[in-house]
């Protein structure tokens, strides 16, 4: 009995002198300007002391298994694109060399320790779901909003530590879909090759072409070699034969390049990105990827700027996809979420008032006629029609111009047949065209903003799901008709606008894009910057 109450009194004080020392680190975190513990920022001034405070300043982590997990989680989170530094593995890696989470004495170091696996996971766990950078600070028009990940982060902090498996727990606020796990794949194997050192850069020069024979050929053939291409030499290494044009041409369809086989300049400057330059790029749409890919509608449509392609997903399936033309860089398409509702047939197109300053007013000023060869007409605030003829265009500037213009339908519209709506600020959408040779370059950035599709029918035979009454070749058969006609969704579809600059293709091979409107190098330097704390989930 004696021994019983010696022991639990000297229990009593040590679990006391915890409660104190775990208290005032707390309150000096949650009043600090720039809290620090054990060297490293806290990032989470208010969650972290809620929780603490909430469970009566007692220690959180006593299971050594789930703090195994939790550090092993911090440094596995590279594989993602991120940095295990930002949740604090070296700090961790130091305190667990000095202390055990199960060890008993109320040190300093046990402290720290306690809540900097606290922070690492608040942070770990933001981040994993959300993305570390916040896509608002770096596009005012970001509207995909995410809901945070509980009304009552406590409790859910609470829950993670005491589950059979924190991994589990962690991996689940990953993007679950295929699109980012084949991107990990290629991070993976990028690194695989940067490992081996950098492969080498090939010299300016003349174009090379089959049947060539140069020195720059055998280090084109050691470029391709190390990034995966089949190019076994033959026996004159420096000869361009016919298995290294397949590659070459393979290589330029990857890097959204004519696939001409032809060694020029745009071709030389892709193969000298750098091994690292393209682990970068990979890190940067693995983090996009982690802005969008949760909680995605079983329907939705996908158009990716970059690429110049656009895809519709059904119950998780891509179910079609087809060549897209987009917004010059100088009017980008903007990267947002909306809801298609209805489809034009045989659209009318009303010219937006940038278009009709820049583009038309100065045409028409030279030219009267132009206007009606384009069968557009000029239609004043009563909505009566007036004769181009009768105007002083040369009065005009553009935003003073009384008038709207409107292109009538058919199949010169600039809309095409089909449009598909979803009203919006941008007055963006994504519409048929009459320029469809354009769809054959390589790089497509030719709109105004809009959206062209190569394959609008089969999309709208889709979108509507009502095969009986709006089959293809009953789509068809209502344009052929050539009235304006408006066919409401029986149920929106979600579309987002995105912005891609690597897409990793289920056979392995990694596309590469063009960053057509330089949006990388702003997400990598966020990416690689300090970290910065959000109060709450990006655009909520």
């Amino acid at each position: 009995m004696v021994l019983v109450l010696i022991l639990g009194s000297a229990a009593a004080p040590a679990a006391d002198r915890f409660t104190d020392l775990l208290r005032e680190r707390i309150e000096e975190i949650r009043f600090s300007p720039d809290p620090r513990v054990g060297g490293a920022r806290i990032a989470s001034v208010a969650v972290l002391p809620d929780f603490y405070e909430a469970r009566g300043f007692e220690l959180a982590w006593t299971r050594p298994k789930i703090a195994a997990e939790l550090i092993a989680a911090v440094h596995n989170i590279a594989a993602d694109g991120l940095d295990p530094r930002d949740y604090h593995s070296r700090e961790l890696v130091q305190l667990t060399a000095q202390v055990r989470v199960d060890d008993t004495r109320p040190t300093p170091a046990r402290i720290d320790l306690d809540i900097l696996l606290t922070d690492a996971l608040i942070r770990l766990a933001y981040h994993s779901h959300y993305g570390k950078v916040d896509p608002k600070a770096l596009d005012g028009n970001w509207n995909i909003l995410r809901p945070l990940l509980a009304r009552d982060p406590v409790a859910a902090l609470e829950a993670a530590i005491a589950s059979d498996s924190l991994q589990a727990v962690l991996e689940a606020l990953l993007p679950q879909h295929g699109f980012y796990r084949a991107l990990k794949r290629a991070l993976a194997r990028y690194r695989e090759i940067a490992a081996g050192g950098e492969w080498p850069q090939l010299p300016s020069g003349p174009t090379l072409r089959i049947g060539a024979r140069d020195p720059r050929v055998v280090a084109l053939r050691e470029r391709l070699l190390r990034e995966g291409y089949a190019v076994e030499g033959g026996p004159d290494p420096a000869f361009y034969d016919t298995e290294l044009e397949r590659a070459v041409k393979e290589f330029q369809r990857l890097h959204s390049l004519a696939s001409d086989g032809a060694i020029g300049e745009s071709t030389v400057a892709e193969l000298n990105v750098t091994v690292q330059e393209r682990i970068d790029q990979i890190r940067v749409n693995l983090e996009r990827a982690r802005w969008v890919l949760h909680d995605l509608q079983p329907r939705f449509v996908i158009v990716d700027i970059a690429g110049f392609e656009a895809y519709y997903y059904a119950e998780g399936e891509p179910r079609w996809s087809a060549r897209v033309q987009v917004g010059k860089p100088y009017r980008a398409t903007p990267v947002f979420k909306d809801a298609i509702t209805y489809l034009v047939l045989n659209p009318t197109w009303t010219l937006p008032p940038t278009i009709i300053e820049e583009d038309v007013l100065p045409v028409v000023k030279r030219d009267p006629g132009y206007l009606q060869r384009r069968n557009i007409a000029v239609i004043d605030r009563a909505g009566k029609r007036i004769d181009p003829a009768t105007v002083q265009w040369e009065r005009y500037r553009g935003p003073d111009l009384p008038y709207q213009l409107v292109q009538g339908p058919g199949p010169d519209n600039s809309l095409g047949r089909i449009k598909f709506m979803f009203p919006n600020q941008h007055a963006v959408y994504l519409h048929d065209t009459p320029n469809k040779a354009l769809f054959e370059r390589s790089q497509r950035t030719f709109s105004s903003g809009c959206i062209r599709i190569e394959d609008p029918f089969q999309l709208a035979e889709l979108l509507l799901d009502n095969p009986d009454n709006w089959s293809e070749q009953q789509i068809r058969a209502a344009v052929d008709v050539g009235e304006t006609r408006t066919v409401r969704l029986p149920n929106p579809v979600t579309v987002l606008l995105l912005y891609w600059t690597v897409r990793a293709n289920g056979d392995g091979s990694v596309r590469f894009k063009p960053d057509i409107y330089e949006r990388d190098a702003a997400v990598l330097q966020a990416l690689d910057g300090a970290f910065r704390a959000r109060a709450a989930a990006p655009g909520s």
